[in-house]
């Protein structure tokens, strides 16, 4: 990995003027009815395209549904599927809907997730919930849906954080859940950065098998969303909210580097995707210099083999 970035997209970064039209093709975004998941599945429709979203929140996703609507026309061919990444069970029946309803899927946006969450809560399936959420539940959908996103030669998005190379910077094989300390940033973190070694590993296994799936990673840098309003701790709620009126950028920009991955032609592997300034929390969106850690191949291979375990997964990859 050298240091020397090109830039892809010259002076401006990557924007929404280069998507042509995408009549015909069909995408699934998980956390859709908000925030940056909102923001892309607007962009997509806004194009032509068909946009599934994979939200928990019935009544939310019907909100969201109806502003679209009201926004880009009655025309629009959106749709739900109800699924909570932080139950296994869950993700079972929305990927078997899923695959009952879209013959074909151009990419799944692995968009949903949780952060910050204040106090240790542990899912259904036994996993520190952050980690259950952004990762685990995710690698389980991606897997049940691979052949079909492989038929479509297709691609999977996976929606990282610059989080990734902070906390520890590394998987807590040895205390996965952080029963002994727990902190919120540190879990945050090592979920995070188990999307995206996952993402990773994920582009090396289908090289190696000889799939027809493109595998990108990217981060929304600091957005305006309500990423932290349920789960974060006070202190760290009002943080942000003043943080952001001085740092971040809309959530529709955020939406860009996975709107981008999602469709943009000549993409790089084990590249990492976002905005480029400020320490790559907002502006042009192009590639970012990528932490060594994300691409440790002894640890990603071991948590290969521990999410297949953890979430019982025949997936011969």
């Amino acid at each position: 990995m050298t240091n020397m970035l090109t830039k892809q997209f010259g002076k401006k970064g990557w924007t929404p003027e280069r998507i042509g039209s995408l009549k015909g093709k069909t995408y699934v975004i998980t956390g859709a009815n908000s925030g940056a998941g909102f923001e892309a599945s607007r962009i997509l429709l806004s194009k032509g395209a068909k946009v599934v979203m994979m939200n928990r929140n019935p009544d939310k996703s019907a909100t969201a549904i109806e502003a679209l609507k009201l926004s880009l026309g009655q025309h629009i061919d959106v749709s739900f599927i109800q699924v909570d990444l932080g139950e296994l069970g869950s993700v079972r029946t929305a990927a078997n809907a899923l695959l009952n309803l879209t013959p074909s899927i151009d990419a799944l946006i692995c968009n949903g997730a949780i952060a910050q969450v204040a106090k240790q809560q542990i899912t259904v399936d036994g996993f520190e919930n952050q980690l259950g959420v952004n990762h685990f539940g995710h690698f389980l959908l991606c897997g049940l849906l691979f052949d079909r996103i492989n038929e479509s030669k297709g691609r999977i998005v996976m929606v990282g954080s610059n989080a990734y190379k902070m906390g520890l910077k590394r998987i807590k094989f040895e205390d996965l859940n952080f029963d002994n300390k727990y902190t919120a940033w540190d879990s945050y973190a090592q979920s995070k950065l188990a999307q995206m070694m996952f993402g990773y590993e994920l582009q090396r296994r289908i090289k190696a098998a000889d799939k027809n799936v493109e595998v990108q990673v990217c981060h929304p840098g600091a957005s305006r969303t309500n990423l932290l309003k349920d789960t974060a701790s006070t202190f760290n709620k009002i943080l942000w909210a003043v943080m952001s009126r001085v740092i971040a950028q809309s959530a529709e920009k955020g939406a860009w580097p996975e709107v981008m991955c999602a469709t943009e032609q000549g993409l790089q592997s084990a590249a990492l995707y976002g905005p480029t300034k400020r320490a790559n929390t907002v502006g042009p969106v192009d590639q970012n210099k990528l932490d060594s850690i994300a691409l440790n191949q002894d640890m990603a291979a071991k948590l290969w083999t521990l999410s297949l375990e953890k979430t019982s997964l025949n997936w011969s990859l």
